[in-house]
């Protein structure tokens, strides 16, 4: 195989033309193995081989420097970087991460794992060259969803008033997760449909560059050139705005013409200033299935379809929290014509493409732009709309001035539904949701809930919409087991829920870990042992009459949480025992200070001690003297 041979980028440029087109194939045909058992992003894999094999050929790698933005499509670029060996290892423990991580490689810049930060990442290397006096060549990857982010424009604008040797490969397969939405889309979609301007506008460029001028006459005829653009095609000014932006734009480019890629890289090297390459790719390119649904195939699950068949496999599972968030929500949005869904290009993993069916025009898909997301809500709420943003936790994040500045400074109610808190699993660091209940629960009037399992989901979204402040509710990936799913008590807001009277240790659960306290209060009984096992349903307000009470029949608290220790439910906890001074010794079982790494969810909880076999340890060693 060719694609044992690359050990370093360097091999790539020893490769002969024909030899290149067996290393496409023979990445795509890894691509499709590898993620049919580890899962993945296949499609925008598939869709940058030619590219990657293109900027491998060309530059001087680790000399150079690629920055790929998001990096969930950067396996193509590990594989040609001395990681291929270890390729089946991808997003397993202690393998190959599923984005760029510049502790797994020196060839990886920069890590990633949210959209936007490429340009401005990029941007900064290239300023510290020129500090340093180097003549690296830098280059940052973007894709054209990412393209809605506005950190994205800051860092064009900025490069534009620097106007230092920097290249913008916008990789545009009119997609992120779902289609493209905005104005930006519809921009894009004006340059591929019209290779005329392009074609007319490099001959007027050609012409400028091979005439000997000074720079007054330079000046003059580059507002010719501009002119020249509009007489090909006036209505688009697109490109010109990339041009009066500081930016030399080329394209579009077939970004499946290995050729003409190597061809157009290398010479956008020679050109001073910024360069934004326009690249035209195809998600999923190469295995027709990936290409026909490419919104399925972006990212799977393992062992979601079979490599030689494609067919997704569609395993009956109990519904989703994210499921039964659509489902609340449609619910609510029948009752309440003021109810309207927002979210950040995610309407299938947070489930509003399931409200986007029943009320169009009440869903609003604002493009990777959690920011806008947040502070449009919080603009609808003042006009008597009940605005829901759906949002992963860790994506909200880039939002938090938003959500302190625009939401609760102003006590506007806007609903956080706050899906992936918690372990995420193989996907890592960069998108766990572990920081949420910290970076709230600081907020004055906001309301913290945490549903149990999924029949929770919808008494406490409706909750939230009848509260007129800010709130939050918190829930993980995929769904709980089933095996508790007892009667509900009624939600009262602030109110926790003791769901078995025990003595000497009461175990306060939050959100998904109650699953958790009572595997091991079951475990438990068989040695006699039996703990009270509270569901907390709120962070904010907590429950501290509850908490008085249990104080006065119990000599210790054990907190269960999917979050950092730091600032999470245990401490809040903590917080109110000192505060009322009630003496009684908090043990918090959560994640400590450390970033936790890709792995099953299974796994990550084990590791941080959120397994009933380890709470029962717990309390067993807490209470010795009880026997069966």
């Amino acid at each position: 195989m060719i694609l044992e041979r690359i050990a370093t980028p360097a091999d790539v440029k020893r490769l002969d033309r024909p030899e290149l087109d067996l290393l496409a194939r023979e990445i795509r045909e890894t691509l499709i193995r590898v993620c049919a058992a580890n899962g993945g992003h296949l499609a925008p894999n598939l869709g940058v081989v030619e590219l990657t094999i293109a900027l491998h050929r060309v530059l001087d790698l680790p000399r150079d420097i690629i920055v790929w933005d998001v990096s969930h499509q950067s396996y193509v670029h590990k594989l040609l970087t001395g990681r291929a060996s270890r390729f089946s290892t991808l997003r397993q423990g202690g393998g190959l991460s599923g984005f760029s991580m510049r502790s797994e490689s020196e060839y990886d810049a920069f890590g990633a794992g949210h959209a936007s930060t490429a340009i401005s990442a990029a941007l900064g290397m290239v300023t510290a060259r020129d500090l340093t006096g180097g003549t690296e060549t830098v280059v940052g990857v973007i894709g054209d969803g990412a393209m809605t982010g506005g950190l994205a424009y800051e860092a064009i604008n900025n490069a534009g008033l620097l106007k230092t040797n920097f290249i913008v490969i916008l990789n545009d397969n009119e997609m992120s997760i779902a289609p493209n939405v905005g104005s930006i889309a519809s921009y894009l979609g004006v340059l591929r449909s019209k290779p005329l301007f392009t074609r007319g506008r490099e001959f007027t460029k050609g012409l400028l560059d091979h005439v000997p001028l000074g720079d007054t006459a330079r000046r003059a005829l580059s507002t010719a050139e501009m002119a020249a653009m509009r007489f090909v095609s006036p209505e688009h000014k697109a490109p010109v705005i990339f041009e009066e932006m500081g930016f030399r734009y080329i394209g579009p480019i077939d970004g499946h013409d290995l050729d003409t890629l190597a061809d157009v890289i290398s010479n956008a090297r020679k050109i001073h200033g910024p360069v934004l390459l326009h690249v035209k790719t195809v998600k999923g390119k190469g295995y027709d299935i990936a290409e026909l649904d490419s919104r399925t195939f972006h990212g799977v699950g393992p062992n979601a379809y079979h490599p030689d068949e494609g067919k997704v496999e569609k395993k009956a599972t109990r519904p989703t929290f994210a499921s039964a968030f659509a489902d609340a929500l449609i619910a609510a949005a029948e009752r309440d014509s003021r109810v309207i869904g927002i979210t950040a290009a995610m309407p299938d993993g947070t489930g509003l493409a399931k409200f986007a069916k029943r009320f169009p025009q009440r869903y609003f898909d604002v493009g990777i732009a959690e920011a806008h997301a947040v502070c449009f809500g919080a603009g609808a709420s003042t006009r008597g709309i009940k605005p829901v943003c759906a949002i992963y936790s860790t994506f909200l994040q880039r939002a938090y001035d938003q959500v302190v500045h625009d939401v609760a400074v102003q006590q506007l109610p806007v609903v956080f539904a706050l899906d992936r808190a918690g372990f995420v699993g193989d996907d890592g660091p960069t998108h766990m949701g572990l920081y949420d209940v910290a970076y709230l629960r600081t907020l004055p009037g906001m309301t913290i809930m945490a549903p149990r399992n999924e029949f929770e989901v919808a008494p406490m979204l409706d909750l939230a919409l009848s509260l007129g402040t800010p709130a939050a509710l918190r829930y993980p990936r995929a769904s709980t087991s089933g095996k508790h799913d007892e009667p509900l008590a009624p939600l009262v807001l602030g109110r926790a829920e003791v769901l078995r009277q025990g003595q000497d240790v009461a175990i306060l659960a939050l959100g998904n870990t109650v699953d958790v306290a009572l595997d091991a209060y079951d475990l438990l009984e068989e040695h006699g042992i039996r703990p009270t096992v509270v569901n907390a349903r709120f962070v904010v307000p907590l429950d501290e009459t509850l908490l008085i009470e249990l104080a006065e029949r119990h000599g210790r608290f054990i907190t269960l949480e999917e979050h950092s220790l730091a600032g999470g439910f245990g401490s809040a906890v903590v917080e109110v025992i000192n505060d009322r001074g009630l003496g009684i010794p908090v043990e918090r079982i959560g994640v400590p200070n450390v970033f936790v790494q890709h792995a099953s969810q299974a796994v990550q909880r084990a590791q941080c001690g959120l397994s009933a076999e380890n709470v029962a340890a717990r309390v067993r060693a807490l209470c010795p003297s009880q026997t069966a």
